[in-house]
């Protein structure tokens, strides 16, 4: 199979380290939207038109599925993108979703979402686990991290005041939604601040295993073909690519 990743970025590379790690697909094509990066500002009629201009770039491709791994586009998009896609395409919140009720029976369980401003205004995480049965939920903008990933700080004492600044009011939850797919990338510096208890929801180890109960995937010889596209310096994408892939 073929599968194309669409992230708004940089992001959505969390998501193909789990994919390739797992090694299901014959060739992955990721698209990062690099000259209109960030989504989570944006407000909702332009994030469903970049999106739906992402899905005429993939028309060129042939893929068998489409992963949205923004967690902003899969709030605010997926609707409108379903509707005019001839391949399937999944979501990180519905995946994300999924693992949290794999990984947490007690619904009145204290769950924190860390996501962008536009992820945590459509509350599509909150609601889905509300209609789920979960009551303790809590869900705080944290914009700030996007930037300090982006910049190489994975730890340190930058990201330790902004971890302080969000979270020091915060109860200790019982699970953490990572919601940006930037997240995943300083997971255990956000263990750490909570004395490394909380449960991790990792939109790409959860996509992965929705991706696997859902559609007959076997895992392949070969190692997955990545190749890489942006809308603005292809470059420097691939690098970062390099970096957190450890290609």
């Amino acid at each position: 199979m073929k599968i194309g990743v669409f992230d708004s970025g940089a992001g959505g590379l969390s998501v193909v380290k789990s994919l390739l790690e797992h090694n299901l697909f014959d060739e992955i094509i990721y698209y990062g939207d690099t000259a209109r990066v960030p989504y989570g500002t944006k407000d909702k009629n332009t994030i469903i038109r970049y999106s739906l201009e992402a899905l005429e770039f993939f028309n060129n491709f042939d893929i068998d599925l489409l992963i949205t791994a923004c967690n902003t586009v899969s709030a605010y998009a997926l609707k409108e993108m379903r509707e005019v896609s001839k391949y399937d395409i999944v979501g990180v919140i519905e995946a994300g979703i999924i693992d949290v009720e794999n990984k947490l029976d007690d619904k009145n369980s204290p769950i924190l979402i860390i996501a962008t401003k536009a992820t945590i205004t459509s509350s599509r995480y909150q609601y889905e686990l509300k209609s789920r049965g979960y009551k303790n939920i809590t869900a705080i903008q944290t914009g700030l991290f996007v930037p300090l990933v982006e910049e190489g700080l994975r730890d340190g004492t930058i990201l330790d005041e902004v971890m302080h600044y969000y979270f020091r009011d915060i109860p200790k939850p019982k699970a953490i939604i990572l919601g940006c797919t930037h997240f995943p990338l300083i997971s255990s510096s956000i263990k750490s601040y909570f004395k490394e208890e909380p449960i991790l929801i990792h939109s790409g180890d959860a996509i992965v295993e929705y991706l696997q109960k859902s559609y007959p995937l076997e895992i392949n010889k070969n190692s997955s073909e990545l190749k890489i596209f942006a809308s603005d310096n292809v470059d420097g994408l691939r690098d970062i690519a390099k970096e957190w892939l450890d290609l």
